[in-house]
């Protein structure tokens, strides 16, 4: 056995020590559970992109304001996981609160009608929510973990994630369907109406009404975080009222550099967040593309926050079914069971089928939940401790550097396909041309997926030949 893997395992021995209390009886696992669904519950997901045109902006400031938004994310991700291991995940945790309340309120009362104004808020608003994504990426598992590992049995943490992502799927579910529903001005003013109401209701007026719902979510987000308990941090550095903090700045950048010497050394963690952004980037972007893709099958835009919550209903099921596969089947097994499902899906979403062209999005959905199930359940079991939000904060940014990266080569094929494709098919619309540019993108991401896919099992199996982690279940 490698000393990397003995490492692994005398870390995993370490923290598989019963205490016998419930999970779900821990103060801070529930919280942590509250967290997620508070934090996570946008009400203005099912109408993302036509919430920013209606406010008045353009599509390249929808496209720039989300390049910040994911800019943001992968410059601080990891020095907020570090500064979670060095002043404390609470106190992180609570500034994601705070920032959550301020990027919210910021677009319930930004006034309508001054292009300037509104893109420079919205502008605040995208990198205060990029970094409220970064401070809460890895702090809140960590506390979540560390403090089940002290008060009960972490061999009860995949116990936890089933629960969290259940509930956390039932309030999306909610979240999409009410969402959609009071954007809506025709509905709200028959509602209203119905009520014996005396107003008017406009676009104007109702664009706002997800924002207000989501702005409640923000203030129980922070009044979740404010009820975490937490010890002092263990480390050599601490930041406390009276100190410079400094040194745990520091700290934090010294930390940073030593979980990612750590994660390069240890080849389980290396390939496990490879694998987990070669799944993610590429299922994601499709996602994200998903409203064009649904226009062109036939599905009418006012059923997208209903196909939505459909679809979140799989986190019902979903979680359960990872759960039994880490029980039962070795992580490459899980590997091989994604990748089929994955490789179906793109292949399937080319063809375009009208209606029935749900089917393979809802397998790159099924794809997403277990991904990210089986990416905390192994990386949390192999991680100590004192670096666990640091590391986690490393998945976060490769992820989200990998999101960008696909996003910029995807724009570059965009640039590629619409002039040749205007040269062959001269007769058509700019709106027909559109359609066809997508149509013909679409058509690459199996094929990409595959490469990427190569690519992984050839540095797996150079990184894992001298161990067998990742053929044990568990």
């Amino acid at each position: 056995m490698t000393e990397n893997n003995g490492k692994l395992l005398s870390i995993k021995e370490s923290e598989d020590t019963p205490n016998g209390k419930s999970a779900l009886a821990i103060r801070n696992v529930r919280l942590f559970i509250a967290f997620r669904v508070f934090f996570n519950a946008r009400f203005y997901y099912p109408v993302f992109t036509i919430l920013f045109l209606d406010f008045g902006l353009t599509l390249e400031q929808f496209a720039l304001l989300n390049a910040a938004w994911a800019a943001s994310i992968v410059l601080l991700e990891v020095p907020s996981g570090a500064l979670a291991d060095t002043i404390g995940r609470r106190n992180l945790l609570v500034a994601t609160g705070i920032l959550m309340v301020i990027e919210i309120a910021l677009l319930c009362f930004v006034p309508l009608g001054n292009p300037d104004l509104l893109f420079a808020i919205f502008l605040v608003n995208r990198v205060l929510s990029g970094a409220a994504e970064a401070a809460a990426s890895g702090a809140d598992e960590a506390i979540a973990y560390d403090t089940l590992k002290k008060e009960g049995d972490i061999r009860d943490w995949p116990r936890v994630l089933e629960k969290q992502m259940r509930i956390q799927s039932i309030a999306y579910i909610g979240a999409m369907s009410l969402g959609a529903a009071v954007y809506d001005p025709s509905l709200m003013q028959r509602l209203a109406s119905a009520l014996g109401m005396n107003v008017q209701l406009n676009q104007d007026i109702t664009l706002r009404f997800p924002l207000y719902l989501t702005f409640i979510m923000a203030i129980m987000t922070l009044l979740t975080t404010l009820k975490l308990q937490e010890e002092r941090p263990s480390v050599e550095f601490e930041c406390s009222p009276s100190e410079d903090c400094g040194k745990s700045i520091v700290q934090a950048f010294k930390l940073t550099l030593q979980a990612g010497g750590w994660i390069l050394k240890t080849p389980f963690a290396l390939v496990l967040i490879l694998a987990g952004l070669m799944f993610d980037n590429c299922i994601r972007m499709v996602v994200t593309l998903n409203s064009q893709y649904y226009r062109l099958i036939n599905l009418p835009e006012a059923s997208f926050g209903l196909i939505g919550s459909g679809f979140a209903m799989l986190g019902l099921v979903i979680p359960w079914l990872a759960y039994k596969l880490v029980m039962r089947h070795s992580p490459a097994y899980n590997l091989g069971v994604m990748a089929i499902v994955s490789t179906i899906g793109l292949f399937g979403i080319t063809f375009f089928w009208p209606i029935i062209g749900l089917l393979p999005v809802a397998l790159l959905s099924v794809v997403m939940y277990m991904g990210r199930f089986f990416q905390s359940h192994y990386l949390n079991r192999i991680t100590a401790s004192h670096q666990r939000a640091t590391v986690l904060s490393f998945k976060g940014l490769s992820f989200n550097l990998a999101y960008g990266l696909i996003g910029v080569m995807y724009s570059v094929l965009l640039v590629f396909l619409r002039p040749q494709l205007a040269v062959s098919y001269p007769d058509l619309s700019h709106a027909g041309i559109e359609n066809l540019v997508f149509i013909k993108s679409i058509g690459w991401f199996p094929w990409y997926f595959l490469l990427t896919l190569v690519a992984l099992l050839a540095i797996a199996r150079w990184q894992l030949q001298n161990t067998d982690v990742y053929k044990t279940p568990g």
